[in-house]
């Protein structure tokens, strides 16, 4: 045991989790099919994301895979979809030829503003929801 003790949630944090995971459902269910609206799946999207905001100058392929979570494999097999399907577009690290850098292509970054701009508004949509289950849940007691 780590020494800490064990406090009873209380029906309104319940209630506060409940609510939290509600709104992301609801959030995830959208976000999958306006991406498969958009042609692309929803991993495609995210990587788009990660890419665009990535705070490296120059966003590589183990960035990505640690970014979204990904076996290194599983981040070259994405990415190489991704430039077959037009979005990326891979190219050789200026400063060291051994490393492989993401960039968006005009089509890429054309879905990707397109998607964005449906998800923020999709996400303020349940901002109330949000705010209202992250207060149930209170501060935690020790």
């Amino acid at each position: 045991m780590d020494g800490r003790v064990s406090v009873p949630v209380d029906r309104d944090s319940l209630d506060g989790l409940a609510g939290f995971r509600r709104a992301l459902r609801k959030f995830l269910s959208f976000s999958e099919a306006a991406a498969r609206s958009a042609g692309i799946t929803m991993q495609q999207y995210q990587a788009l994301l990660a890419i665009k905001t990535d705070v490296h100058t120059a966003t590589t392929v183990a960035d990505l895979a640690e970014e979204l979570l990904l076996k290194h494999h599983s981040a070259v097999g994405l990415t190489q979809r991704m430039a077959a399907a037009g979005l990326v577009t891979r190219v050789r690290s200026p400063t060291n030829r051994r490393k492989v850098v993401l960039v968006l292509t005009e089509a890429g970054e054309a879905i990707l503003a397109d998607l964005a701009q449906k998800h923020r508004e999709e996400l303020l949509s349940h901002g109330e929801l949000i705010q209202q289950s992250l207060a149930r849940l209170g501060s935690p007691r020790t």
